[in-house]
């Protein structure tokens, strides 16, 4: 694959001009492949590509006739899966003037309802799979909306790809008001509601030009090559999501919908996918597939040998792996080169083993707020755990740091949210002076590079002031094989209130315990998990140890974006 010419990277005041630049520099390339056929279709699939011309023309028509309909300053909702038509909804809302209210697809009808409220949303572009929900909404009234329009045809509603057409003939016969409108970048267009792990979900306004800005720092430091295929796994409900999109979309990079989690080796090497933004979670799993497709085939010595070499000829800046490891960069598609990671801590042995494959990862931070991205690694600073360093336009610092340089990590910068929509007080708490205080901890080494600890919340202190930050060990323990998931927590001294044990709590999957080690019994199985927690504890300083553990088969509670809910799960272990 060969490194695209260097184009002009611009810097913009709002999305309009990022769209109107990215079809001047690529104009008639690919911007969306779209599967046509069924999924479980497995022979002449069908497929529309759509270039970036065409989206410019068709999100004008949409735009222009969501005018024509009366909706011009509008709220509009959008509530679906990844597909084309969130992506033209979304775009006309930000052009035109409309704010844009992205909504998780997984929200129970109760939170879903509230969000419509709670932001004031007069028009709903839905996912014709979720018309249970919206008829619900229809039904009870409760909301302000007026307008349903179905992302697809959809008997009963107004459609998308029709509001297209019709949109065409007008702007045929000369109608520019929404082709001529020029947003304002500073306004509030978009209202995101956090998905938070311990109370009430936030709404947070974020403007056009903290996300412009944004993407003009991420293009900065991130390099995408002549013929880039993106698939689009993260749900674009979030600004990460979201604002990716976009990023691909500027940096001339194809894009392409995934079938869903079950399918996505099918997928990588269906679209010859090259570049991925996920989440730890599922590159995790990634890695994970092919480590058993390793020992399945009884190689694991075998890489181990071939490893060892490539790193040592890598420092002689010879470069074999993609040769040397192609049957496992088969395994997922054969072109995946470049992995970005963002959303939680990126476990570093992952990190580690998919460099030495030859796939290039870097982790970035960021959070809803802050439009997302704050910091990333580049190839300057790029170190296994690291979150990088500040990106071009963001100030970090590390708030009244511990005597190992530890503290509360604060930003600024254009990318910094607006506020918490109508909620002064806690807009107050997180933004001062400009400053917006992130609880993260987090400190930087010698070189300035940045590594997150924890959630300030979240750090467990013990008795004689030793910090033990839950994330670490969790990442310990997820190394443990048969572990779905886990939570570190600081558990009461029965003797002794002012002070904690450090507890896990470990869900196992019993199939693969059975599979690994011939487990079945729940006590059994306990006990192995408690031997393997042990091992780990040898790697610790004795303040860090964990001292109790719980197992189960449960999955954690957690929140739609897969954060566990620890405030729910304490609730539950202390009773």
């Amino acid at each position: 694959m060969e490194k695209r010419k260097p184009r002009r990277i611009k810097e913009v005041a709002n999305v309009k001009e990022l769209l109107k630049e990215a079809v001047e520099n690529y104009g008639n390339e690919d911007v969306f492949q779209i599967k046509l056929s069924p999924v479980t279709q497995k022979k002449d699939i069908q497929y529309r590509t759509v270039t970036y011309q065409t989206l410019w023309d068709e999100v004008m028509a949409y735009g222009t006739k969501l005018y024509d309909l009366g909706l011009k300053e509008k709220r509009v909702a959008i509530l679906g899966r990844n597909q084309y038509g969130w992506v033209v909804a979304h775009l006309a809302n930000l052009l035109g003037g409309m704010v844009s209210i992205p909504l998780d697809k997984d929200l129970q009808d109760e939170e879903l309802e509230s969000s419509l409220v709670r932001s004031k949303a007069e028009v709903f572009v839905f996912d014709a799979k979720y018309m249970d929900k919206v008829q619900k909404i229809q039904q009870e009234k409760k909301t302000q909306v007026k307008t349903f329009i179905c992302m697809t045809p959809l008997e009963g509603y107004i459609d998308l790809p029709s509001l297209i057409e019709q949109g065409k003939e007008l702007v045929a016969k000369g109608k520019t008001e929404f082709l001529d409108y020029e947003p304002d970048g500073k306004n509030m267009s978009i209202l995101l509601f956090t998905s938070g792990t311990t109370s009430k979900s936030k709404a947070v306004m974020l403007s056009q030009y903290g996300i412009v800005t944004n993407i003009y720092d991420m293009l900065l430091v991130e390099n995408f090559y002549e013929g880039d295929v993106n698939i689009a796994f993260l749900p674009f409900h979030h600004i990460f999501g979201s604002t990716c999109m976009l990023v691909m979309l500027a940096a001339g990079v194809k894009t392409v919908f995934p079938d869903g989690l079950r399918y996505i080796q099918t997928n990588l090497k269906e679209y010859g996918v090259s570049v991925f933004v996920g989440v730890p979670v599922l590159i995790d799993k990634m890695y994970k597939t092919i480590e058993k497709e390793i020992e399945r085939q009884g190689k694991t010595k075998l890489i181990q040998v071939a490893t060892k070499v490539s790193n040592f000829l890598l420092k002689l800046h010879i470069d074999i792996r993609r040769k040397l490891f192609k049957q496992i960069l088969d395994a997922l598609g054969g072109r995946l080169r470049f992995v970005v990671s963002g959303g939680a801590p990126l476990d570093k042995r992952t990190a580690e083993k998919f460099g030495e494959f030859g796939i290039y990862i870097v982790q970035g931070y960021g959070l809803t707020e802050t439009s997302p991205v704050l910091a990333a690694e580049d190839e300057k600073h790029h170190k296994s755990g690291s979150i990088g360093i500040p990106m071009k336009h963001v100030t970090i610092e590390i708030v009244n740091p511990d005597d190992k340089g530890i503290g509360e990590m604060r930003a600024k910068g254009p990318n910094v949210m607006l506020g918490y929509y109508e909620n002064e007080e806690l807009t107050n708490e997180v933004l001062k002076d400009g400053w917006f205080y992130t609880g993260d901890l987090a400190y930087r080494d010698k070189d300035g590079v940045i590594f997150i600890t924890g959630r300030k919340k979240d750090m467990i202190v013990l008795r004689n002031g030793k910090k033990v930050f839950p994330e670490e060990l969790e990442l310990l323990i997820g190394r443990i094989k048969g572990i779905e998931e886990s939570m570190v927590f600081g558990m009461p001294e029965e003797d002794d209130e002012n002070d904690v044990k450090v507890y896990a709590k470990v869900v196992y999957l019993p199939e693969v315990m059975k599979e690994a080690y011939g487990l079945e019994d729940e006590d059994a199985i306990h006990q192995k998990i408690w031997e393997e927690i042990k091992k780990i504890n040898q790697t610790l300083p004795p303040y860090k140890y964990m001292k109790g553990l719980i197992t189960t088969k449960e999955p954690l509670i957690k929140t739609t974006t897969n954060k566990v809910k620890r405030q729910e799960e304490m609730k539950l272990i202390l009773k």
